[in-house]
């Protein structure tokens, strides 16, 4: 992924007209995160914008749509022209499904997909309802008469987290551990200015190894004595796809944790930012908490957790609109500006928790559409539904909060709000 180059320029502060070829600066650098939409739409005039690096950044709907269904696309950054030396080098390791190509990432998501939902289990998300409802309100019994809470630490970040850890079969004393090794990974993705990337991707790696091995050792304790668990599932089984080699299932575990609980929390607590912002809607919401699952789906393309999605590669030259991309470089999919595409949705600026037809990016798309969006969305809904039932007249102390400092998966650090109590 391109590293900007210091000092890159904010949206309003430049002295001279920036270049397209600056977007992907201008939009990752930690000064536009509260607010990066004018250079998403900046973005859309150019429809695809090359960078300086060489890589090309991708902002409407239709070419983002178009290049997540192409087969000509790749996933795995093992194809690019000048792939990175942590990725093909001798110290390389076992990328997650998520990160290939078919036939093996069928292969190995048809695994993973076994014990998580349909064809196989179609049940187990609804069932998890009441449990995470339980959660919910445990966390929300846990504010008690403070008259400040953090939605961020005291509710957005444990509820996905104590969900996605009991579905796996971790136990509830790792869960520390869990949130410091994720930390440090994700921290990785933060391109600002003055931070020793290689140094940054060197402790994510190792983060990353420990959580493997934990969560191996963990199935390894499981296997031929399985529990209620995915671990267990995913150890234990040998389906028609056949079964997981022990690298396999670490790879896929580490990618179900990770991705099981850190788009939840942006999309928690971004959506409570947007109805603390809207307060007409809150209210509607509250009065009919039935239009709560339109207005999960309105929040994931209003303001989703994912951004950008920077690990996609042509495997041929590729046209997109008009502009060649060539086989081999990098190609940045800006998700969050084709959420905001006037081709593709009316008024894309305004909040409408009412719409309809929002076959948003939220989620991603194609083969690679975000495993766990069924999870998301559930977790989503209650969450909201909570809140809103038992936060009396909520309001934010500081707006915009302070954001996390990765670009990709956005969302505030923290989100105090002040409350009747």
């Amino acid at each position: 992924m391109p590293v900007p180059s210091s000092p890159p320029p904010s949206a309003a502060s430049s002295s001279s007209p920036p270049s397209a070829a600056t977007l992907f600066e201008r939009i990752t650098h930690y000064a536009n995160r509260a607010d990066p939409y004018p250079l998403y739409a900046e973005l859309r005039e150019h429809k695809v914008a090359e960078q300086q690096d060489g890589s090309y950044l991708v902002g409407t709907y239709h070419e983002i749509s178009a290049l997540l269904h192409d087969p000509r696309i790749s996933s795995d950054l093992r194809r690019r022209a000048e792939p990175d030396p942590l990725v093909v080098g001798p110290d390389a390791r076992t990328p997650a499904f998520i990160s290939l190509d078919d036939p093996e990432h069928e292969r190995l998501r048809s695994i993973a997909m076994r014990p998580f939902g349909p064809p196989h289990t179609p049940g187990r998300i609804d069932a998890l309802r009441a449990s995470i409802t339980d959660i919910a309100r445990e966390l929300i019994a846990d504010f008690g008469t403070r008259d400040r809470i953090d939605l961020v630490d005291d509710f957005a970040h444990p509820l996905p987290v104590t969900v996605i850890c009991r579905l796996l079969g971790v136990p509830h004393e790792d869960v520390p551990q869990i949130r410091e090794w994720t930390d440090t990974m994700i921290a990785a993705t933060d391109p600002t200015p003055g931070q020793d990337v290689a140094e940054q991707r060197r402790a994510a790696m190792a983060a990353r190894d420990a959580m493997a091995e934990y969560l191996g050792a963990l199935a390894d304790g499981r296997r031929g004595h399985p529990a209620d668990d995915l671990l267990s599932a995913l150890v234990n089984d040998h389906g028609p796809e056949g079964g997981l080699t022990r690298t396999e299932l670490m790879s896929t575990a580490v990618l179900l944790l990770i991705a099981g609980h850190e788009t939840t929390v942006n999309l928690i607590t971004n959506g409570m930012l947007t109805l603390l912002r809207h307060p007409e809607a809150l209210s509607r919401l509250r009065a009919e908490p039935e239009l709560v699952p339109a207005a999960v789906e309105e929040l994931l393309r209003y303001e989703p957790p994912v951004h950008l999605l920077p690990q996609r590669t042509p495997l041929v030259d590729v046209e997109v609109a008009g502009v060649t991309v060539p086989r081999g470089a990098p190609l940045v999919l800006a998700l969050a500006a084709g959420n905001r595409d006037p081709l593709r949705f009316t008024d894309p600026d305004r909040f409408d928790p009412t719409r309809t037809g929002n076959q948003h990016l939220g989620f991603g798309g194609g083969i690679h559409s975000c495993y766990g969006a069924p999870l998301a969305r559930v977790e989503t809904q209650i969450a909201l539904t909570e809140l809103l039932r038992h936060l009396a007249e909520p309001s934010l102390v500081a707006d915009p909060p302070p954001y996390r400092r990765s670009p990709l998966l956005r969302g505030p650090r923290h989100l105090v709000v002040a409350r009747r109590a």
